[in-house]
């Protein structure tokens, strides 16, 4: 397939990427900083005929999204960290149902509303479901613009296979920078499964939506709803959901590492932050410390099996994170003991800086001799 260069923020990338997937409706509400997405899309869409809804809430966006993904299209919304807040009852009933959807959060500091800075404190949120009930999402995390438009390809995907929603966790840096990426040298007007095979985003052949309410002529009617009062039934719901989730993890899980088979100290970080690590980890290097890293790209599932295996052949690993802690968790289930897990961090908008880093690095290091 011919591609071409092109300079886009990590919010148009998404945009670019959802329309070049087949998203045939999207509903969204203004916030900073991923409102260059929405202005992308009420632009795109309506070049397509497609539908853009600025709601009139964000609890309103998930629930429209709801309703176009029950009706068979691929469908999106997009917010930041306290607006995704106000969808998680939405996202849950989305998962309860399961409709395949498409969430972005650029990810802003937090708690509260907090400011516009970037953050990764919405991990838990993301990956623990965030909403009520026993749910889980897909969540991606690119790391450039160019992945804010693959991993958003892969997202429709995915989310079309397993039949449930997809998130992408992105934060206010990758939402805003602009890098070059590469596109399908033409704009499709529209792209469904019986195209797929000339996109190399798709992961395997997605069945066509038997499921879905696009009308009952001559067939029995589709339901759906989460609603379940007989007894058994909200049982026997959650554990196909449990079936479900146990293949994704068997499936699905990604992950980028470096320099790990030598490495006596391993830096673990996502997003935006693995950038900043890549370039500790070169730092370090040329220093004669040996250091890897790993990079997970789905957050959920975890990369637990490949953190487990680093572990043990090395003195110790540092996670560092926008957030006072949250994906050192998963490490640590990861670790199992086998070596000390270290943290870095900083709040609210705190971007962590390679120096600092490095200077942790060089500590521990120093200390596990």
């Amino acid at each position: 397939m011919k591609t071409k260069k092109i300079l886009f923020c990590g919010n148009e990338a998404a945009g670019e990427a959802a329309v070049l997937s087949g998203c045939a409706f999207y509903a969204g509400y203004p916030i900073t900083p991923q409102n260059e997405l929405t202005a992308y899309m009420s632009n795109r869409m309506s070049e397509l005929r497609h539908t853009f809804i600025q709601a009139e809430s964000e609890l309103a966006a998930i629930n429209m999204v709801f309703g176009a993904s029950a009706a068979g299209a691929r469908a999106m919304t997009s917010s930041s960290s306290p607006g995704i807040s106000l969808k998680q009852e939405g996202i849950s009933y989305m998962a309860a149902c399961q409709l395949p959807g498409v969430i972005i959060n650029m990810v802003r500091g937090g708690p509260g509303l907090g400011n516009i800075a970037p953050a990764q404190s919405d991990y838990f949120q993301a990956t623990r479901g965030g909403g009520h009930g026993d749910y889980r999402l897909i969540v991606l995390a690119p790391a450039s613009v160019q992945e804010m438009f693959d991993l958003t390809c892969l997202g429709f995907d995915l989310a079309d296979i397993y039949r449930l929603p997809v998130m992408i966790l992105g934060d206010g840096i990758l939402g805003q920078m602009m890098e070059p990426m590469e596109v399908p040298d033409q704009r499709i007007k529209k792209l469904n499964t019986k195209n797929n095979k000339s996109r190399k985003y798709l992961t395997r052949k997605i069945k066509a939506k038997n499921w879905a309410l696009a009308g009952c002529y001559n067939r029995r009617s589709n339901v759906i709803r989460s609603l379940l009062l007989k007894e058994g039934a909200l049982e026997e719901l959650n554990a196909r959901l449990q079936e479900k989730y146990k293949l994704i993890t068997r499936r699905e899980i990604r992950q980028e590492t470096q320099k790990i088979k030598d490495a006596d100290l391993i830096l673990v970080a996502y997003g935006s932050v693995s950038r900043i690590c890549h370039e500790v980890m070169l730092q370090a290097r040329a220093l004669g410390l040996r250091v890897g890293l790993i990079r997970p790209i789905t957050l959920w599932p975890f990369p637990y099996k490949v953190i487990n295996k680093a572990a043990a052949g090395a003195k110790a690993m540092l996670a560092v994170e926008m957030s006072a802690g949250q994906m050192i968790e998963d490490v640590r289930l990861g670790v199992e003991g086998q070596c000390p897990v270290f943290f870095h961090g900083r709040c609210g908008g705190g971007i962590p800086k390679a120096e600092v880093i490095l200077k942790k690095v060089k500590k521990i290091l120093q200390s596990r001799k």
